[in-house]
């Protein structure tokens, strides 16, 4: 990788500072829209997407199922991530002592994706008198100097909240969440879309490939290709999807998005997937998934620490399959009497929200 210098790290600050401006142009109203709310108890989950990744929609709406199912003295309310900024003033009118502020998980807790980064310590800042939970998140900077002082600037703005919990997801995470966040409350459980069960009992057909083709992809592209070129020798169907589409998502159309690759996923005899949310699409659709790590821990740490007891899942690192005698064994192994798998229930991994915030 080249090495990056201090005028680097200012083009790159510069790139995110301008789309952190375009937050704020987004048009105001002059009425509160959140002022129905004031009365209420809450539970408002801040910087949720409006992407088309489903991963992160996923997270989303089982994040409301969540609130739903066990706050159920409080209201939810939803406010995405381009609203956060711009209606911040408008929401600290109508909060009270007793409400709660949930702050949207996945994997973005790091310079990656440092836009979302951005948001999250702005609401850390801006929110300090109310119980603030960071929902199960993958923390992952970079070792360079864009990653290291960006590092630096969390660990500050974290610190200085004393009504701040943070969820990590897997195991590496929550070891640097308790290295770094020394002064917080630290909880591990699982992603939180293994909160779900979206198990539907229907014929299955061939096989799903979801492979990534962005920054986060590992898996090497000739393993692909060999991947590929058995599976269209003993399976008559393959389909190729993807957990990202090219469209705008919001909460009124959420679920049916969700849906139709659930369905898809719930009617294939196997998914092979380099995605986080593939594996966990597989593990609460109760599908045979082979499953490839990405280029950080988030996947393999997930795996080792909640999956690896369930038997149609299976992950596998590039170098681990040297033949096709070796992926054929495998996809077996997954494939025969898949439906006498059961997945395990994961929701009493998630108590440890429920008493934090009680």
């Amino acid at each position: 990788m080249k090495s990056q210098t201090s005028f680097d790290y200012f083009k790159f600050k510069l790139k995110y500072f301008l789309k952190y401006l375009l937050l704020n142009r987004i048009k105001k109203t002059r009425t509160n829209e959140y002022i129905q709310f004031k009365d209420t108890r809450k539970f408002i989950v801040m910087q949720t997407p409006t992407h088309g990744n489903l991963g992160d929609q996923a997270i989303a709406y089982a994040q409301k199922e969540f609130v739903k199912d066990n706050f159920k003295d409080y209201k939810y309310v939803e406010i995405p991530l381009e609203k956060v900024t711009a209606d911040y003033k408008k929401i600290k009118k109508v909060l009270t002592e007793e409400d709660i502020i949930g702050i949207h998980g996945g994997g973005n807790m790091g310079d990656m994706y440092l836009l979302e980064e951005y948001i999250r310590r702005f609401i850390i800042k801006k929110f300090k008198d109310n119980l603030i939970i960071s929902f199960p998140q993958t923390l992952s900077f970079s070792n360079t100097i864009i990653g290291q002082k960006e590092l630096k600037k969390t660990v500050k703005t974290y610190n200085k909240n004393s009504n701040l919990i943070i969820v990590a997801r897997e195991l590496q995470s929550y070891n640097l969440m308790k290295k770094y966040f020394v002064s917080k409350k630290v909880i591990h459980t699982p992603d939180i879309v293994l909160y779900l069960n979206q198990y539907q009992i229907k014929a299955r057909k061939g096989v799903i490939t979801c492979f990534r083709s962005d920054q986060e992809k590992s898996i090497d592209d000739s393993l692909k290709e060999r991947l590929i070129d058995y599976l269209s020798k003993n399976f008559k169907d393959i389909y190729h999807t993807d957990t990202v589409v090219k469209r705008k998502i919001y909460p009124e159309n959420r679920l049916k998005e969700l849906k139709k690759i659930w369905s898809e996923f719930s009617s294939a005899e196997l998914v092979i997937t380099d995605r986080l949310h593939g594996m966990i699409f597989c593990v609460i659709t109760n599908t045979p998934c082979i499953v490839f790590g990405n280029f950080n821990h988030k996947i393999e740490s997930t795996y080792n620490k909640w999956l690896k007891n369930i038997k149609f899942i299976a992950f596998v690192k590039n170098n681990e399959i040297k033949d096709e005698n070796e992926f054929k064994t495998l996809v077996g192994n997954l494939v025969k009497n898949s439906q006498e798998f059961q997945r395990h229930d994961m929701t009493q991994h998630y108590h440890k929200i429920i008493e934090s915030l009680s």
